[in-house]
C-alpha cells in the first residue's frame, strides 16, 4: 500500500500563492506517476497536474502559467506551487499516485484532500 499525505492548502485573497505539498510512505517502490487533481463543489474532480515515471508533465489548460508541480526525490515527496490564484482556483485538492500498469489493472492511491480557497 501507498500513502499520501497533503499539507500547504488554506485561504488566501485573488492573486496570491500556496504551495502544496505531498509526501508519500509505504511501497513508494510502486508508484509509477503522481500528481493533483481538484475537485470544487458540484464538479467534477479533474486532473490539475502530473508527473509521469519519465519526467514529463501535463497540467490543465486552467492552470498553465501559474501552477509548477515539482519533486524531491529525495524526501519522496511532490510539490505544487499555485500562482496567481483565482476564486476559481477554489477546491479541495488531491494528491494522487498510480502503480506500475499491470496486464489486468493500474493501482490508484489517494490523499486525504486539503482545502484551498481563493478570496475575491
Amino acid at each position: 500500500q501507498v500513502q499520501l499525505v497533503e499539507s500547504g492548502g488554506g485561504l488566501v485573497q485573488a492573486g496570491g500563492s500556496l504551495r502544496l505539498s505531498c509526501a508519500a510512505s509505504g511501497s513508494i517502490f510502486s508508484i509509477n506517476a503522481m500528481g493533483w487533481y481538484r475537485q470544487a463543489p458540484g464538479k467534477q474532480r479533474e486532473l490539475v497536474a502530473m508527473f509521469t515515471s519519465g519526467g514529463s508533465t501535463n497540467y490543465a489548460d486552467s492552470v498553465k502559467g501559474r501552477f509548477t508541480i515539482s519533486r524531491d526525490s529525495a524526501k519522496n515527496t511532490v510539490y505544487l506551487q499555485m500562482n496567481s490564484l483565482k476564486p476559481e482556483d477554489t477546491a479541495v485538492y488531491y494528491c494522487n499516485a498510480k502503480g506500475i500498469p499491470t496486464m489486468t489493472s493500474t493501482d490508484d492511491y489517494w490523499g486525504q484532500g486539503t482545502q484551498v480557497t481563493v478570496s475575491s
